[in-house]
């Protein structure tokens, strides 16, 4: 039963993020805008990373954290690094790559962050 409480919890906190981000929308030179906020040992995406499509992104990565990160985005199937950079407390740096139909993933190689694989490339 705790545990049905416990998927019930985390449903309805995801439903909430997912109910206040904003789709991703091209810029007038067609370039997709991504912001990231990176805290210590995770990011939090402004715009929902769902139905994204190949094409031009910009990562814009912020370090809300009070040390040093980094941030690393790879070709999500031959893992080839598309940029790797790091960031000061408070910094605001970004990433533009071409995103093929393959996808994304990124994380900082600095801090015990995961990989967030973007592949609903479609």
């Amino acid at each position: 039963m705790q545990a049905l409480k416990t998927l019930a919890v985390a449903f309805f906190v995801l439903c909430g993020v997912f109910a206040n981000a904003e789709v991703a929308k091209q810029n007038k030179d067609g370039v997709t805008v991504i912001h990231l906020d990176q805290h210590g040992g995770y990011f939090a995406a402004q715009e929902t990373l769902a139905d994204l499509k190949p094409g031009r992104y910009e990562f814009v990565v912020e370090n809300k954290s009070e040390k040093q990160v980094g941030f690393q985005v790879q070709n999500l199937s031959n893992k080839k690094n598309l940029d790797v950079f790091l960031l000061e407390p408070g910094e605001t740096r970004t990433s533009k790559v071409e995103v093929g139909k393959e996808g994304v993933r990124f994380r900082c190689p600095l801090n015990p962050t995961p990989w967030y694989d973007v592949d609903v490339i479609n």
